[in-house]
Parts: C-alpha cells; sequence; structure tokens
C-alpha cells in the first residue's frame, strides 16, 4: 500500500512539472511570435514612404534631412523608447522634429520630462502626416519626401538601422 501511495505521488509530481513545462513553452512562443509579429508589421507598415509631407513651419529644405517623430503623451512604447531618443539625440547632428496630437505646451512638457531634447514641437493630428500609430519615425528629405520609416518600439537592430540613416556618430 506504501508502494502505491508513493508512485503514485511520484507520477502526480511529473505530471505537474511536465504541465508547468508546457505552460511556459507556450507563453515563451506567443511572446516571440508577438514580438516577430511587432517586428514585421513595423517593416511591413511604410505606406508613407516616398510620399511628400508638410508640416505648417517647417522648411524642410534648411536641413538635409529631418527625423520626424510622430509621438503621443499618452503612448507607453512612445515613453519606453525615450533612451533610444536621447541617443539619436547624443550621437548625430540630424534636425528633429516631434509631432503630437496633444498642445505644443504638453508635447515640450512631455518631452522635456522624458529629458528628449528636439528642434521643434509641433501639435497636429498624426493623420495629417499619414501616420496611425506612435510612435513612428519619419526620415524626411530636403524637399518633403518620406525616406524611411519606423513604426513601434524598435528592437536594437533596428534602432541601429534609424542611428545609421540619419547618420550616427561613433
Amino acid at each position: 500500500m506504501k508502494n502505491i501511495a508513493r508512485t503514485i505521488e511520484v507520477i502526480a509530481n511529473v505530471a505537474i512539472i511536465c504541465v508547468a513545462i508546457s505552460l511556459g513553452v507556450v507563453l515563451i512562443s506567443r511572446t516571440i511570435r508577438s514580438y516577430r509579429g511587432t517586428v514585421s508589421e513595423s517593416a511591413n507598415t511604410a505606406q508613407v514612404k516616398d510620399q511628400k509631407i508638410q508640416l505648417p513651419g517647417v522648411d524642410w529644405s534648411k536641413n538635409e534631412k529631418t527625423l520626424v517623430m510622430a509621438i503621443s503623451s499618452t503612448c507607453h512604447f512612445c515613453t519606453e523608447s525615450a533612451a533610444f531618443y536621447r541617443d539619436i539625440r547624443a550621437r548625430t547632428r540630424i534636425h528633429t522634429v516631434a509631432v503630437l496630437p496633444q498642445s505644443v505646451n504638453e508635447g515640450r512638457n512631455y518631452l522635456s520630462n522624458l529629458g528628449v531634447q528636439v528642434d521643434e514641437v509641433l501639435q497636429a493630428p498624426l493623420s495629417s502626416i499619414d501616420v496611425s500609430g506612435t510612435p513612428t519615425l519619419l526620415l524626411v528629405s530636403r524637399d518633403g519626401t518620406v525616406i524611411r520609416t519606423w513604426l513601434g518600439k524598435l528592437p536594437p537592430d533596428l534602432e541601429e538601422e534609424v542611428l545609421l540613416s540619419v547618420g550616427a556618430e561613433g
């Protein structure tokens, strides 16, 4: 009787461990698939590329390239990307424009609280520059044509791509 109880206990423990491992594998694989989906969506949603955009008060011709940061003070991915935005400023000389749906004052306060410096802060509906999700980075040429776009909180390899595209220094 004692051996049967011990055998049942061992089998139950092994079953519990197997179920726990299976759940862990499922959760990890879903997380990886979700992450890959976000990255591939990011690469595939460059719908504004090669389009000209206009922002009131922005003279694209004054700079070889301009990095437009379409963000929102209510976007947690924008907040999570703050260190990257600070890195852009530290490693490049590119002209930067932050475009937010919130007021200019709210935008300036938001960026200041994050320690992110930009050359201009503008208030505009993001749809006016054909952006539907935040954060979105648009690399714009001196004639106002979108050269490259990046959507979402970027993984390190795409952050490096952005830095190379905007002429990062060391």
